[in-house]
């Protein structure tokens, strides 16, 4: 038995945020039934079609999950959202702000009727305050939380690779229900999350914040090196690929002169015998390093770090990623079904085997939607009509 077995999630969700919160909770055994709208289906369906012809997006956030299609704004809509929150126990919702209030589906509009459903909005902003109405998207965010401002080089900000105040926004929604469906256990009651991506992305960004307590200097835009230790980031080998270690101490240091760049004398060198001293010469530490590697390759510049006991990775591609040997000999990947067939998936992170968690198909648009309202007292006429009448 999976741990949320039995628990029914209701998803009003789009893009990423609120799916990859909903995701998780599937992962775990939970029924999630998204709900999208009639034909087009959650938005991010259309982002790209790099997965046999499907979303990259939507093929990572919406695995073992059921399409419910239904028109919210229908009139035969209300009475359907009230059958399925009825024996629901989670209502995730990351709709436009103020839109699932509109419709009666806040918390203080539906704790009264269902006293034991837990209502997790998502937002960018969250529900009050001068930036509530404020539409946010992952790269507003990036830059409305700071991220932007230390992410770069010296000379251009830069956005993270991925969604990362999505990601961000959804890990503190799954991990706020899992705490109030405990909380629950004990109460008796549901209770209202509100999730900011703003506020998520603040937390991450606690230690450049401290750093710059009570108006010190930020930590300085370093590219793919760290801001504030050298030499940690990447450097290059005699045959043109970079090579990322990371030396977090003075024995580090010490050892990886002697070892690495076999010159022990420059662990004592008064120019940097200190990692403030490396970190303000790092044109010329850099200089010297790949002076060194320039007489080996990436493979052999990784032989010797690993000898020396100095941590170090390489600068994957994609596809390197894809057929990572660590996450083969892990068995870290299984296959999940598609609208498109069967493609890849990663094991959750902690899950020991496929055997622990759900991996079941990514929906088509509308998949169950006969099913879910049959379920609730529906007919095959009272289905069939409904898809006349576009409510579903």
């Amino acid at each position: 038995m999976k741990p949320l077995q039995g628990i029914t999630v209701v998803a009003l969700e789009h893009a990423i945020a609120a799916p990859f919160c909903s995701r998780q909770l599937a992962d775990q055994g939970a029924r999630v039934i998204k709900v999208e709208r009639p034909e087009v289906g959650d938005f991010a369906r259309g982002y790209d079609s790099r997965v046999k012809g499907l979303s990259s997006h939507f093929t990572w956030t919406n695995r073992s999950k059921e399409s419910l299609a239904l028109d919210l704004k229908h009139a035969q809509a209300g009475e359907i959202m009230d059958k399925l929150l009825a024996q629901a126990d989670v209502l995730v919702q990351n709709l436009a702000p103020g839109a699932a209030a509109r419709m009666g589906l806040s918390f203080e509009a539906l704790h009264a009727k269902y006293p034991r459903l837990i209502v997790c909005d998502i937002s960018g902003y969250g529900d009050s305050g001068p930036y509530r109405d404020k539409k946010a998207y992952d790269l507003l965010i990036q830059s409305e939380s700071g991220f932007l401002s230390i992410t770069g080089t010296p000379e251009e900000p830069s956005k993270a690779g991925c969604s990362i105040a999505d990601i961000a926004a959804g890990m503190y929604a799954y991990s706020n229900i899992l705490t109030a469906l405990i909380e629950r256990g004990r109460t008796g009651k549901g209770r209202r999350i509100d999730v900011s991506m703003l506020e998520s992305m603040a937390e991450w960004m606690s230690f450049p914040l401290y750093y710059a307590y009570e108006g010190a200097s930020p930590p300085p835009r370093a590219g793919a090196s760290h801001a504030t230790i050298y030499p940690y980031g990447p450097f290059l080998a005699g045959d043109g690929k970079s090579v990322m270690l990371g030396l977090q101490n003075e024995r580090e240091w010490a050892v990886f002169c002697a070892q690495v760049l076999q010159q022990p004398a420059l662990a004592t060198d008064p120019r940097f015998d200190a990692n403030a001293k490396r970190s303000a010469a790092r044109a010329e530490v850099k200089a010297l390093i790949e002076a060194a590697f320039s007489r080996l390759d990436a493979a052999e510049v990784i032989e010797r770090l690993e000898a020396a006991g100095i941590a170090n990775a390489q600068v994957n591609t994609m596809a390197d990623l894809w057929s990572h040997p660590q996450l083969a000999a892990r068995k870290r990947w299984v296959q999940v079904d598609t609208p498109a067939g069967l493609v890849p998936a990663l094991l959750p992170p902690g899950a020991p085997d496929a055997a622990d968690v759900r991996m079941d198909a990514v929906p088509a648009v509308g998949q169950h939607s006969a099913c879910i309202l049959r379920e609730l007292g529906y007919s095959d006429a009272d289905v069939q009509q409904l898809k006349t009448d576009k409510a579903i």
